[in-house]
């Protein structure tokens, strides 16, 4: 922990936090000049002036009030006003509208998947949980300032993604009050998060239920596991991966019975909501939720980053065999390393999540930049989260004693006698 110790005096500095936000509005002010995306230069306007204010704030304030007023400022200005003013007037990447459709079609046609989908936004890539978050839309409409932003699909990824981090936080410091969260703030507004939070926002909730559930597998509440991962393996693919590592940390930190225990509410309440939908619509979710993000199907996914392996699937029908043979000897590779070398914190079991995600989107066919924020936060989050210099050791079952049996005591008075 020598290195989270380093980051958390450079930037526990005024001088390292005005240098971080002085980054992030360079960054945010790249947008207007070099995106061709609207929603993103919109949000490069607003973010850029809100870093440079927390620039501005954590140099001359006192430190606390520094540090806390700059995250308000840059939270405000990377997070608030843009969110706001694109949920107004409507403006949002292809996938909230993706999401909030695909609550409505489970509610009239009892699928979230289009039969014949004709256009990239009629494909639903995503696993029937993830349309829990488009029925917003439908309980609150459209019409008024305050229906429009309450039934965004956006705000409640947003919600989701803060309510387990701040779990996962109270998890990682036990015996502690909550305390200050300017560590979250401070990550919601940088534009890590706050870029993918205005315009999309999606795999937030991903990240969130992933850190949440190796922080309940660290503290040993395996039913709890098993439901986190349960809902995380019930909304995307990507998340598919967390079920072994976190009952890989179950078994090495707690043993056999509790990372059973987690596996059988995971497997069975995940199979209980996926198993209709490949029953009923195997095709619809096969070629959406499988074909669509692999490339595969005759309309391609908007996805499309200069990543490793879409560079090779735009080679030709070789180069994408290559990238999916790439993609499926990583995946191979990582699960054989898993039990090798079982996490045995939530910091480590994150950290291997995070490079299983990352092999996973360099080498598939189709994949954007945005998704790295997923890896990026789980590595990052529980190394702020752990109270600092707490050491977690793994619990050893005592060993097994052998019973010596017991010598009878010889008097004096015996001896003389025998004697």
């Amino acid at each position: 922990m020598a290195s989270t110790r380093w980051v958390r005096r450079l930037f526990g500095h005024p001088v390292g936090q005005a240098g971080g936000w002085l980054v992030a509005a360079g960054w945010a002010g790249a947008f207007p000049l070099v995106s061709q995306l609207a929603n993103q230069v919109a949000w490069g306007w607003f973010a850029a002036p809100g870093y440079l204010l927390a620039a501005v704030l954590a140099l001359t304030l006192p430190r606390g009030a520094g540090a806390r007023a700059a995250a308000a400022a840059a939270g405000l200005g990377a997070v608030v006003l843009p969110l706001g003013a694109l949920a107004l007037t409507g403006r949002h990447q292809s996938e909230v509208t993706v999401v909030e459709r695909s609550a409505a079609l489970l509610l009239h046609t009892g699928s979230p998947y289009l039969p014949h989908p004709s256009h990239v936004v009629d494909y639903n890539p995503y696993l029937p949980a993830m349309s829990l978050f488009g029925l917003p839309r439908l309980l609150f409409g459209g019409a008024g300032p305050a229906a429009r932003v309450l039934g965004d699909a956006r705000v409640w990824f947003a919600v989701a993604f803060l309510a387990c981090l701040l779990a996962g936080w109270r998890l990682l410091r036990p015996g502690r009050a909550l305390g200050s969260v300017l560590p979250l703030a401070v990550l919601t507004a940088s534009p890590l998060i706050a870029l993918a939070l205005v315009v999309g926002g999606v795999d937030l909730p991903l990240i969130g239920v992933c850190c949440l559930a190796m922080a309940l597998a660290e503290r040993g509440r395996p039913l709890r596991t098993g439901l986190v991962l349960a809902l995380a393996c019930t909304l995307k693919w990507t998340a598919w991966p967390a079920l072994p590592v976190a009952l890989l940390l179950l078994h090495r930190r707690h043993g056999l019975r509790p990372a059973l225990r987690a596996a059988v509410p995971a497997l069975a309440v995940g199979g209980a909501v996926v198993a209709p939908f490949v029953l009923l619509h195997p095709r619809e979710l096969y070629e959406q939720v499988v074909r669509f993000p692999l490339g595969l199907t005759a309309i391609r996914t908007p996805a499309g980053s200069p990543l490793p392996g879409k560079v090779l699937a735009g080679l030709g029908p070789f180069g994408h065999t290559l990238s999916l043979t790439l993609l499926g000897v990583g995946a191979l590779a990582v699960a054989l390393w898993l039990p090798l070398h079982p996490p045995a914190t939530a910091v480590a079991a994150c950290d291997l999540l995070a490079a299983g995600l990352t092999v996973a989107f360099a080498l598939a066919p189709a994949g954007r930049f945005g998704y790295l924020a997923l890896p990026a936060v789980l590595v990052l989050w529980p190394r702020l989260a752990a109270a600092p210099g707490r050491l977690v050791p793994v619990p050893r079952r005592r060993p097994a004693q052998r019973r010596v049996p017991a010598v009878p005591k010889v008097s004096r008075d015996t001896v003389r006698t025998r004697e």
